[in-house]
Formats: C-alpha cells, structure tokens, sequence
C-alpha cells in the first residue's frame, strides 16, 4: 500500500442530527449512521434520510420539546 493513500474507517454508531429550517431547530436523537472515525464525517441511508424528512415535516409528534438560548458572536 502506499504511504502517501489516504485510508478511511467508518464505524456504524447511533448519532444525533440537528437541522435549522425555517428559523426552527430540529434535533433527533439516536439516529443510525456510518460515521468515519478519521474524519467524523456521517453517512446515512437513503431510508434513514427519508424517516427523518417525515419525522420534521410533522407526520411524527416530538418526543420533547427544549427552550434553547440563542447568542450572537460580535467582534469585540
């Protein structure tokens, strides 16, 4: 092998996926993914990408609802 290739090592773990639409953060928890352990870059399936979509377009009910603090970074 050479030593200048690069070589990638995915683990499967559960991950937990958060999404800012319309002004509105979505956070799911314990989501299946491929995960690359050098990079932590995440992977999903097509059938997991399409659970989620269902799940944040409102054919699911939250399992709990959080209040979140929102501060914004200003050049000092």
């Amino acid at each position: 092998m050479n030593a200048d290739m690069w070589q990638e090592t995915f683990v499967e773990q559960k991950v937990t996926y958060t999404l800012e639409k319309e002004g509105k953060f979505f956070i799911i928890e314990n989501v299946p993914a491929r995960v690359c352990v050098e990079t932590g870059e995440q992977f999903f399936s097509a059938e997991t990408v399409e659970r989620i979509q269902k799940m944040i377009l409102g054919e699911e009910k939250p399992k709990r609802v959080i209040e979140t603090p929102v501060y914004e970074f200003m050049a000092g």
